[in-house]
């Protein structure tokens, strides 16, 4: 009787906190870019890991000088179970007449409160 009580019990732990909760941290990433891209601060900051809020200024205002900036292919996976993300796709910018595209590349993410983080640029 011990036996299965303690098994229930396991199963219940298990479904409760088993995996990583908060979401998928791909499609964090993949708000987080938009976000950035469209300097939509108020999308942007619960996004933010802890060490990156200091640099809330400069993530939210990162394009604010380009004009049509945009976010183009962008797909992004978390690579198994580990803190990283990759995306391909690209940022489009233009600045004047000319434009930039900037490949998309991989993520760290942290889980913070139960909730998948942006942490910064992997490796």
């Amino acid at each position: 009787m011990k036996r299965i009580g303690l098994l229930l019990l396991l199963l219940v732990l298990a479904a409760c906190g088993g995996g990583a909760s908060g979401g998928d941290p791909a499609d964090v990433v993949e708000r987080y870019l938009t976000a950035k891209v469209a300097g939509d601060g108020d999308a942007l900051r619960p996004l933010l890991c802890s060490p990156m809020e200091a640099l809330f200024s400069r993530e939210v205002n990162s394009f604010s000088t380009v004009e049509g900036a945009r976010v183009e292919n962008m797909e992004c996976t978390r690579q198994g179970d580990s803190d990283v993300v990759t995306c391909t796709g690209e940022i489009v910018a233009t600045y004047g007449t000319e434009t930039n595209r900037f490949p998309l590349a991989s993520y760290r993410v942290v889980q913070e409160d139960g909730e998948w983080k942006w942490c910064g640029e992997s490796g």
